[in-house]
């Protein structure tokens, strides 16, 4: 059994203290200045170290780690199950926080043959790669029976109650979010981060400690469509990946080679697709 011991947050990673700083700002108005204060989301450096091994070092806003820790094991493919993750704890430093995680022996011994260091800024998620033959961009093919189908009825209703659940976004108007949606658009949960591709690993790694079945509903980002996003969602077994903004032609080409429905230019009037 998977055992952790992490300061994680709530509902909100507003709840935790250091999901956000407070500033000092001159706000510029036409032709009048004044000095308030502001808050912004906090960006933290969070090593992963597996079974003693630092792993890679990731900028992350430090909320839902253990979800991270365990998405970011999951959709990296350094294990194949949830089961593969024997322990986990998070620890916070002075000026930074390191997830430790112990994995089966299996699993660790093709990490260390796969090594990699990641930069870990928040637009990037192959900073460091050794090799491009490691970026492994041959995906899984998704089991799409009975994935939901979406039509611009149920992108509306995610839409429409999306923001009530960012609040980090709301406070700070710098942070992505993604979310669960089941079949009939209600959001059911959503974890925010400076990075798109934090966001979505810490989604990722509440499905897996909850056991949810993909086909169940979607994945919402708001973000673009990257390579990246779209690779860990074939890992996950996800089918069907909806984003506010635009696709890459890598993330297009991922989502037809795993089967995956890729939505995006999501709107409350419809979305774009791009089959085979």
């Amino acid at each position: 059994m998977l055992q952790t011991s992490a300061p994680v947050c709530g509902v909100s990673p507003v709840s935790m203290p250091g999901a956000l700083q407070p500033v000092t700002v001159l706000r510029h108005r036409y032709d009048s200045l004044h000095s308030c204060q502001d808050e912004v989301a906090e960006e933290y450096p969070v090593a992963l170290v597996y079974n003693g091994i630092s792993h890679a070092v990731m900028m992350v806003t430090p909320c839902d780690l253990e979800e991270f820790a365990i998405g970011f094991t999951l959709s990296e493919g350094i294990v194949s199950s949830r089961g593969e993750i024997h322990d986990l704890e998070v620890l916070f430093h002075a000026d930074a926080a390191e997830v430790q995680l112990t994995i089966a022996q299996a699993a660790f011994i093709q990490l260390k043959e796969h090594r990699r260091t990641l930069a870990g800024r928040t637009g990037c998620g192959v900073c460091g790669t050794e090799s491009l033959q490691l970026l492994d961009l041959a995906p899984e093919k998704v089991d799409v029976t009975q994935a939901v189908e979406p039509d611009h009825h149920l992108i509306q209703r995610i839409l429409a109650t999306l923001p009530q659940h960012q609040p980090l976004m709301a406070a700070t108007g710098c942070a992505h979010a993604a979310a669960w949606c089941t079949a009939a658009g209600d959001i059911v949960r959503v974890f925010e981060d400076v990075g798109r591709h934090n966001a979505m690993d810490k989604l990722l790694g509440w499905m897996a400690l909850q056991d949810i079945e993909p086909n169940l509903g979607l994945v919402f980002l708001t973000s673009r469509a990257s390579y990246e996003l779209v690779r860990k969602a074939a890992r996950r077994n996800i089918p069907v990946l909806a984003t506010i903004s635009a696709p890459t032609s890598l993330a297009i080409c991922i989502a037809r080679a795993a089967g995956i429905r890729l939505l995006s230019f999501c709107r409350p009037n419809g979305f774009v697709e791009y089959p085979d």
